[in-house]
């Protein structure tokens, strides 16, 4: 059977005790007080005390039937005051982060009203229904965001739900706020305690008054806190004295006697935990941070015993003692998990807490709340910027398991990293569990068209890529390559305002593209490897793949492919626009704002040349969190080769032949590179590009996919090779190929790094787009250069060997362009 735990009173010793002897603090009221609430001391300006909740499954570890049911137990209460025609015209508002499993727990108990907590994650396109301050909080802002507006809008009873009642000063705030917008006749204050002083006992009165309304007070408890002069100053300088002794202990037990019961950290860098999938139920809110209604919990309801099945299996079957570890906001839907583990499985003790952002001082003593503490980075990409995060009284506290409970914002590479909550858990229990709860996105109504998708755009399969762009096939884009070099040349057009004239390859060329994917096609498979496995370890366990159209698109797939092949995974695949001076397509970035979390998009690319386009993204998207646009996207691009040291992310450094350089549309599924242009683009609009249809007969884009993940199988070990020798090494950046394009735009006479394009690939467009005057091959290079070399034969453009070059090659784009130049004398030359 489950035993009562943790009340507070360890071996009859009062939790507050080491507090109250210290500084003189005392509760005095209901003779409850004292099993409900222990002491600590927290670093805090306002109030150096915290009353810390022994029911609330916060800070202290408590059996979830305990907490669960003071919560259900005030709901009831407050149903029985309303009377149940006003509880059904109720709204329930809990209080982020301590109370909103309390707030969920109270909406349970009155059964027949609505749910929604305050939080202080914002999302993007929710727009607030109202905020306040909590004045007396280490983290203060408060946002409200119904995902459906007229939750608050009613004029039933409003419920607000908080851990304990003390100035009032946050209800007051919360009432002032929403009575101005959405004024009512009746509010009820729920909270565990009521620890009032005498001052502001008549406050809650007066201000009824004040508005016009009737305000009611429901407590499992009431008393106050007797404060001696001069306990701030004493309090602040008693956790200074504590922090002092326990400083360089990030991550640790951090009380001596608990760290020697610790057992020590494991050696290896990513801990091992057993993920556990829930199958929650789709469209299920996660919480109440965007409403939840009676409907939901009956749904969740039905949902539970499978979900909890599943946790089961994943416990150690000797397990005596498991704790259920929530994540801050997420509060209800891991303590209803746990309370439905602890009635299906009796012969095992359970407890429940959950991680907080709340900074307490730890104190291995018998008479104070806080044992321990376990500090982590936060892992949720927090909007108020990094932080540490804490675990209180689960280390060293003997667990057989330890069942962590996320959402999927928080489920990112901190959360897994060396330092972060996974490993600080591992040396304190046998078994580490996770499992994660989709975060609940709200739907809606978007203006922006779904992804164009094969066959209907592109000879890619469907699930292979999804485009955010409009289909512009049935308009005249190309433009003579000759007409678009001045136009460009001479500021008259940008260059995505038209396209070039497909290159039609003739068959010499299309045999160097096939004997080039055969040699290369190995390399090409551990390259896609490489950098799908470090997206995967370092940038989101779940990635959303984003491809620069259209280069990185079957890079893009490649990495789909390889993600399914060795993990299983099913991974999103979008292609957007990016047009260097034009920046990304914002409404394509809106879209995955709407769609997905933007801290799991990794936008991909085929290679670097000198990183022109690595530095367009980057004030692309600090341009558009500027102009309001949703924040959370990394601008930093995953490539599968980076000869031009630009990016942390890829397969290789090495410049060598990219088959899928060489074909234009042809190896990129009969997709244009994108058109921008104000008469066919409007500012609600994705970008543009055509659909080459009548080129299927000469396509090879899927021959291209097919030839290299054949070799997937092949290149496994190599790959956990690279992969372990690339996160070992120095990845950081050094733009070596932007200086080496600065130097030779000055040494050929060109000052305009514009028209000096390195690397294979990039000397590749220059010979199938643009205007040729020469190029520049590393002396010695070999077969990657034969599809150039015949390029460049065909165009009249002679082909340079020079010694010292960063890159197997370099194209020079003509740098003094008139009509008709198209060689390096300035004469045409017929293909």
């Amino acid at each position: 059977m489950n035993k009562a735990v943790n009340d507070g009173t360890p071996g009859g010793v009062w939790s507050g005790t080491w507090v109250a002897d210290r500084l003189g603090v005392e509760l005095v009221g209901d003779s409850r007080l004292t099993d409900l609430l222990g002491l600590a001391l927290r670093r805090n300006p306002k109030r150096a005390h915290l009353l810390v909740s022994n029911v609330l499954g916060k800070h202290v570890p408590q059996s979830p039937s305990v907490v669960y049911g003071h919560g259900f137990a005030l709901g009831r209460r407050v149903r029985d005051l309303l009377g149940d025609q006003e509880a059904a015209r109720a709204v329930v508002l809990g209080y982020a982060e301590t109370a909103t499993g309390l707030g969920h727990s109270v909406a349970d108990g009155i059964a027949l009203a609505p749910y929604l907590h305050s939080t202080r994650r914002p999302v993007p396109g929710v727009a607030p229904a109202g905020g306040f301050e909590e004045s007396h909080s280490h983290a203060t802002s408060h946002l409200l965001l119904p995902e459906d507006p007229g939750l608050l809008a009613g004029d039933g009873p409003l419920v607000l739900v908080d851990d304990e009642f003390s100035t009032g000063n946050t209800v007051l705030n919360t009432i002032r706020d929403l009575h101005a917008r959405y004024p009512r006749d009746r509010y009820v204050v729920v909270a565990l305690v009521d620890m009032r002083s005498e001052a502001d006992a008549g406050r809650l009165e007066e201000f009824a008054g004040e508005i016009g309304a009737r305000v009611d007070l429901v407590a499992a408890a009431s008393g106050t806190v007797k404060l001696p002069e001069g306990v701030l100053e004493k309090g602040q300088h008693l956790v200074t004295r504590f922090e002092v002794a326990d400083s360089g202990s990030r991550g640790c037990v951090e009380s001596a006697a608990t760290a020697a019961r610790a057992r020590p950290a494991p050696k290896h860098p990513h801990p091992a935990y057993h993920r556990v999938d829930l199958m929650w139920p789709r469209d299920l809110p996660d919480g109440g941070r965007h409403g939840f209604t009676p409907a939901h919990r009956i749904r969740l309801e039905s949902a539970l015993p499978a979900m909890v099945a599943r946790l089961a299996e994943a416990l150690p079957q000797d397990a005596h003692r498991v704790h259920i570890l929530g994540f801050e906001e997420l509060m209800y839907a891991p303590l209803r998990l746990a309370r439905e583990l602890e009635q299906i499985a009796q012969d095992i003790e359970f407890t429940y807490s959950t991680t907080t952002r709340s900074p307490v001082l730890a104190v291995d003593d018998p008479g104070y709340a806080i044992r321990t503490r376990l500090t982590f980075p936060a892992h949720d990409n927090p909007a108020d910027g990094p932080g540490d995060r804490y675990a209180y009284n689960v280390a060293g506290a003997g667990f057989d398991a330890v069942i962590a409970i996320v959402d999927s914002a928080a489920d990112t590479p901190e959360l897994h990293a060396p330092d972060g909550l996974l490993a600080q858990l591992a040396p304190h229990t046998r078994q580490t569990v996770l499992a994660v709860i989709p975060s609940h996105i709200p739907e809606r109504p978007s203006m922006l068209p779904e992804p164009l998708r094969g066959p209907a755009f592109s000879s890619y399969a469907p699930e292979d890529v999804g485009w955010l762009l409009q289909d512009l096939s049935d308009v005249t884009l190309e433009a003579p390559t000759e007409e678009r070099e001045e136009a460009i040349q001479s500021g008259g057009a940008h260059y995505a305002e038209s396209l070039p004239m497909e290159y039609q390859p003739s068959d010499q060329y299309q045999e160097l593209f096939r004997t080039a994917l055969t040699e290369s096609s190995a390399r090409l498979a551990q390259a896609v490897g490489a950098v799908t496995e470090i997206v995967l370890q370092e940038r989101s366990p779940r990635p959303v793949l984003v491809s620069l159209a259209r280069a990185g698109t079957p890079v893009g797939v490649l990495m789909r492919r390889w993600a399914r092949f060795r993990h299983g995974l099913d991974l999103p695949h979008y292609a957007v626009s990016i047009v260097r001076g034009r920046g990304i397509d914002a409404n394509a970035l809106r879209w995955l704002a709407e769609h997905h979390d933007p801290a799991d998009v990794v936008f991909v690319d085929g290679w670097t040349g000198k990183g022109a386009i690595t530095r367009e993204l980057t004030e692309a998207v600090r341009k558009f969190e500027a102009d309001g646009g949703p924040a959370g996207f990394d601008p930093e691009i995953a490539v599968l080769a980076d000869p031009g040291s630009c990016v942390r992310t890829y397969g290789t450094r090495e410049d060598f032949l990219i088959p899928s350089a060489c074909l234009n549309s042809t190896v990129s599924g009969l997709i244009s590179r994108t058109v921008l242009r104000a008469d066919l683009v409007g500012p609600d609009d994705f970008h543009g590009a055509k659909f080459y249809r009548e080129l299927a007969g000469v396509d090879v884009s899927v021959d291209f996919l097919d030839a290299v993940a054949a070799r997937f199988p092949e290149v496994v070990d190599a790959v956990d090779a690279t992969v372990k020798e690339l996160l070992a090494g120095d990845r950081e950046p050094t733009w070596e190929g932007w200086a080496a394009v600065e130097r030779i735009s000055e040494e050929y006479g060109i000052h305009d790094v514009n028209l000096v394009k390195p690397g294979v690939g990039e000397t590749t467009r220059v010979l199938l787009r643009r205007v040729p005057w020469k190029i520049l091959a590393r002396a010695g290079a070999g077969a990657d250069l034969d599809h150039v070399r015949l390029l460049a034969e065909q165009r009249g453009v002679p082909v340079e060997e020079v010694a010292e070059l960063p890159y197997t090659c370099v194209g020079l784009i003509h740098p003094k362009y008139t009509r008709g130049a198209t060689g390096a004398d300035g004469k045409a030359v017929t293909v």
